[in-house]
């Protein structure tokens, strides 16, 4: 089973990819978004620190974590969000390496794949085999932005100067898709990479 994590910009196009690769091939997916919204639930682990650390009114009537309210409190505190980000990516990584050790025990899957925002700054080119870079000019990326998600051009230029610089990605990543194009271009490449793995 080969074990691939996948990063890239925001407005790259990761969604796309990431249900094309779960469509047609025999694999096993993981969002780390997805993972740290499971983990802040009830009963889970990151749920009673959270709260504590937060307090409650940060919870929807029915008890769970209501996001946007998490949101707007961390993000006006930038002590606040250090400190959420140091419960919830260690639990995150820890529910992913536990995955991933079951998934190698069953054998069941030609493929693990991680999609995360953070891929390269949490270090998991140390866990898996190699790192994919989703890539897609600025431009296009900003376009998209504000298409699909109403975003204005301030917003997108804050966003991205947050996010790492291409040759960061390009210098950690192994394989470079590039999204730049009609998307069947991407679904290509992608098939032209795994195809050699499955050979």
């Amino acid at each position: 089973m080969r074990t691939i994590g996948i990063t890239g910009g925001v407005g790259a196009g990761k969604s796309a990819i990431l249900a094309y690769i779960k469509e047609h091939y025999n694999c096993r997916m993981i969002l780390a978004d997805e993972a740290a919204h499971k983990l802040e639930q009830p009963g889970e682990v990151c749920y009673e620190k959270l709260v504590q650390l937060l307090g409650d009114e940060i919870l929807s009537q029915d008890g769970t974590i209501c996001k946007q309210r998490m949101a707007a409190k961390i993000f006006a505190d930038h002590t606040l969000l250090q400190k959420v980000n140091h419960i919830v990516h260690p639990a995150v990584r820890i529910y992913i390496i536990r995955e991933l050790e079951k998934e190698k025990a069953s054998q069941s899957h030609d493929f693990f794949f991680l999609e995360a925002a953070l891929l390269i700054e949490e270090h998991y080119e140390e866990i898996l085999d190699e790192l994919w870079y989703i890539y897609t000019r600025e431009e296009i990326r900003a376009q998209r932005l504000r298409e699909s998600r109403g975003y204005s051009s301030e917003k997108i230029e804050q966003i991205m100067k947050k996010q790492l610089p291409e040759e960061t990605f390009r210098g950690f990543c192994k394989v470079v898709i590039d999204n730049s194009g009609q998307i069947e271009d991407a679904y290509r490449q992608i098939d032209e990479k795994l195809g050699v793995y499955l050979c």
